[in-house]
Formats: structure tokens, C-alpha cells, sequence
């Protein structure tokens, strides 16, 4: 919906993920992205090459994402949701976030002490306390809606829904409109980061003001 297909090339490949969604199921992921990359385009450069999944992104580590795609892809630039959305909160000047997640507690909490170690200061974080990742795709967009205005803290310079299986991108306009702050998601920010490393950088109406800068 975002990358104009006259443009742009959107090539993806999958890897196994064993549910419930746990620091040691997302840490068993790792080592599968090599081949996983490799199978994208053989032997082809790529402008760059992104990872989707915000919490194993947290888990792993952005630098160790990095060493197992580039072992695939060599020189290439890498993005995953997190370090996208890092790069969004300086282009908006977000220096306090309330971060959104569906997963547990315990996953949440893991990727609040990232983000404040490693991006912006956590003002508060919320989560659906989810496992499932089958279930995290199927929360409704009211629900993300209603969840993200609840979680947002006024004193947030933004709002930051994680997680590439909730359907929250298409949320971000109408969440902006009422709470009147940049609101980013995992696929969002990383769409907009892959889109800047291809040289592409018009905007996009309809996803928020991440894509109008």
C-alpha cells in the first residue's frame, strides 16, 4: 500500500517461529536469518535488506540482526522495526515515547530497557499480554485505536505500537487526529527507513506524519 510498485520492489522470504512468543523462542530466530536472507534474490545486491520482527530485534539485538543478514547480503544495509523506529523518533524530534505492545509483560518490559538504553526515554509502556502471534494479527483496529489513546501518557512526545503482525499502520492517521502527536508503528517506521536507504523519499499521505516529512 505504501511502496509504489512502478518504483519499487518488495521482495520477502519467511522463517520458522515456534509460538508461545517468548525471549527464548524469539532468540531461536537468529540463527535462520542467513539462510533466509540468502534466498531473497541469489547472488543479487539489494538496496537494502529489513528484518520484521520488533521483538527479536529487541531479543537478538540490532548489531547481531546485522551480522546474520549481512552474512547473507554483504554490505548491505539492514533495518529492522526498532532500529527503524529509532531513526523515526529523531526525524520527529521524540525524545519520550509511550510504547504500545501485545505482547506479555515480560517481553514488554525487555523492550523498554532496550528502547531507554538504546533510543528514547520511556515514559510508560502498555501490552495485551499476548503470546500468540496468530493473535497479536488479529486484534481489531478499534481495539489499537482505543488501546493506543489509553496508553499514550501526555507527557509522550510520541507513541510507539510495536509489533509487525498488528495491523496498526493503517491506525496511525486516525490515532494522530485525536491525540495531536506523532504516532509510530514497527512496519510503519520500518517501510519509511527502507524506502529513505533506496533513495525514495516523497511522501505518502494516509500513514501518518512520519511519511509528510
Amino acid at each position: 500500500r505504501i511502496c509504489d510498485p512502478n518504483r519499487v520492489g518488495v521482495y520477502t522470504n519467511r522463517i520458522a517461529f515456534e509460538n508461545p512468543t517468548t525471549r527464548e523462542s524469539l532468540l531461536q530466530t537468529g540463527p535462520r536469518l542467513s539462510e533466509a536472507a540468502a534466498q531473497i534474490l541469489p547472488d543479487e545486491e539489494v538496496d537494502v535488506v529489513a528484518y520484521g520482527c520488533t521483538a527479536a530485534s529487541i531479543v537478538l539485538g540490532n548489531d547481531a540482526v546485522t551480522r546474520y543478514l549481512n552474512a547473507a547480503k554483504p554490505g548491505t544495509p539492514c533495518v529492522t522495526p526498532s532500529s527503524a523506529a529509532f531513526d523515526a523518533f529523531e526525524a520527529l524530534g521524540a525524545k519520550r515515547v509511550s510504547l504500545l505492545t501485545p505482547y506479555s509483560p515480560e517481553v514488554t518490559d525487555e523492550m523498554a530497557q532496550y528502547f531507554a538504553a538504546h533510543g528514547p526515554e520511556v515514559v510508560n509502556a502498555a501490552c495485551f499480554g499476548l503470546t500468540d502471534d496468530r493473535q497479536m494479527a488479529r486484534i481489531s483496529e478499534d481495539s489499537i485505536i482505543e488501546a493506543g489513546i489509553a496508553a499514550c501518557d501526555p507527557a509522550a512526545d510520541a507513541l510507539f505500537l510495536s509489533c509487525t503482525a498488528l495491523r496498526a499502520t493503517t491506525c496511525v492517521q486516525r490515532m494522530e487526529a485525536r491525540l495531536g502527536k506523532p504516532v509510530v508503528t514497527s512496519n510503519q517506521a520500518m517501510v519509511w527507513r527502507c524506502l529513505s536507504l533506496a533513495g525514495i523519499t516523497d511522501p505518502v499521505q494516509g500513514y501518518g506524519r512520519l511519511f509528510e516529512l
